[in-house]
């Protein structure tokens, strides 16, 4: 079920929300009780054939965690436990997500002709790492015994579970726990429905209404000049605004349940270094390949080179993570590659003359954008060579055919620049602060109320009218 359709808006959501609500008037832990079942039913709406999948790992990992939170085990014990629980949660998405892919090089390494063929169950990249942070954390020592329902539901939420952000139980569970959410609070739910309406709007009226454009550069044989570089920045703004939309819905609908989701997404082309960019782009993600994986493996602690290909496997993973194809391996390389040319840049000049500090950073914000521009052609493009085919294009000034199409595609792509680069994020408009739990205060008190309200009502009505009959997110895939 898509959060872009008519059945989630009109019907799905308001009959999870009023049931959550009247049952949180009886019990602390039927609401969360009834939020689960609701999001296995979202799951198996869109994906039904893999729920037993979906609750066989829920069982597995809280199997396991609760061994490492309750038992007395001995050093090695621990170890030994944590490694299976690890190694069971990659076996399954390895299986499912790669063995299709290393399939195809094992036969066009040796020239065999083996076929694998697995349907991808949605959302397991998500609840997977989900659930490997969590294991890691009881290995730790830093996971309170959770109950069965609330683990369930941490996995399960719906507003996050076909695409993210990647959950952190000591942030998730306690709000869960908190009776507080059980019952409705007309704050939260106006601050959630605005926004929820900006996300809608973000997806249905921009990010669906440039993907047209994207094709002049993906699908057409041999694109000029022109073509290839409107089909690259039109996807390069489809992405943004399909996966902030997202973001934001996530963040509304959970807002609507009294439940603070992570900001997952902060403006990440106003980030004038790649370093900066992987702050604001998939926050979550980042965190957790830095708690989890690059920390793990050394981090900067042992030495410049080592701290390079620490940073070069991170991304390498990274990237393979969010697809099983050799052109999210390039991505992750080329990511990988920015990162360690971005630390060696900074280590070679530690501080910029006053004077020339404005423009180093406009300089940075633009040269980042172009890398993210040719690294995002991978990301999209069928195959490796087709990607190299789109830049070979983007780098050849002498083929241009700049016709009326082209045209009225610069012009629009010029419109999306401008909301990108001059417009407020929506966190900064409604003054989502995850951390404090606080949204909207102005709206709170009373000064930004007509403004707002009328806006956000107008917003609302451009994104409902905007929806199309099966316009999936771009992150549903990963």
């Amino acid at each position: 079920m898509l959060f872009n359709s008519y059945p989630f808006i009109l019907l799905f959501l308001p009959a999870v929300l009023a049931g959550y609500f009247w049952l949180g008037r009886r019990s602390n832990l039927a609401p969360a009780i009834w939020l689960a079942l609701a999001s296995l039913t979202f799951y198996a709406i869109g994906s039904w054939q893999f729920v037993a999948l979906l609750l066989l790992s829920i069982a597995f990992n809280y199997g396991i965690g609760h061994l490492l939170i309750v038992a007395e085990l001995a050093p090695t014990q621990r170890k030994a436990t944590l490694a299976l629980g690890v190694a069971g949660d990659l076996l399954v998405l390895g299986i499912f997500k790669y063995a299709g892919f290393a399939t195809e090089n094992i036969n066009a390494l040796l020239g065999t002709h083996l076929a694998i063929h697995i349907l991808l169950p949605v959302g397991i990249s998500f609840y997977t790492f989900t659930q490997i942070a969590f294991l890691v954390d009881a290995y730790r020592g830093q996971v309170a015994a959770y109950a069965l329902p609330h683990y369930a539901l941490f996995v399960t939420y719906f507003p996050h579970l076909i695409a993210g952000p990647i959950l952190h139980h000591k942030d998730m569970i306690p709000q869960f726990a908190r009776e507080e959410t059980k019952h409705p609070d007309a704050h939260l739910m106006l601050c959630g429905v605005i926004i929820f309406a900006i996300g809608l709007f973000k997806k249905t009226c921009l990010a669906d209404g440039i993907q047209p454009l994207v094709a002049l550069a993906f699908e057409a044989r041999s694109p000029s000049f022109d073509q290839a570089w409107c089909g690259a920045l039109a996807y390069t703004f489809q992405l943004y605004f399909d996966f902030s939309g997202y973001s934001d819905m996530a963040i509304g609908i959970s807002l609507m349940f009294g439940i603070f989701l992570p900001v997952n997404f902060n403006s990440p082309y106003k980030a004038t270094s790649i370093v900066d960019f992987w702050r604001r782009w998939h926050m979550t993600l980042s965190q957790f390949l830095r708690d989890y994986l690059y920390i793990p493996l050394g981090g900067n602690r042992r030495g410049r080179v080592l701290r390079y290909v620490n940073l070069l496997v991170t991304m390498l993973l990274g990237g393979l993570w969010h697809g099983a194809a050799w052109t999210f391996v390039v991505w992750g390389a080329l990511h990988g590659a920015y990162l360690c040319v971005n630390h060696a840049f900074n280590a070679l000049v530690p501080d910029v003359p006053a004077l020339f500090a404005r423009p180093a950073r406009i300089a940075g914000a633009v040269l980042t954008f172009l890398a993210v521009v040719v690294a995002w052609v991978f990301f999209r493009a069928e195959s490796v060579a087709w990607a190299l085919r789109i830049l070979h294009a983007m780098a050849d000034p002498a083929n241009i055919v700049f016709g009326r199409e082209e045209i009225a595609a610069l012009v629009m792509i010029a419109v999306y620049a401008a909301l990108v680069w001059l417009a407020p994020n929506t966190q900064d408009i409604m003054g989502y602060d995850h951390g404090n739990r606080r949204v909207g205060e102005p709206l709170r008190a009373g000064r930004m109320r007509p403004l707002v309200l009328y806006a956000a009502s107008l917003v609302l009505a451009f994104g409902v009218l905007g929806i199309q009959s099966h316009s999936e997110f771009i992150y549903f895939r990963f």
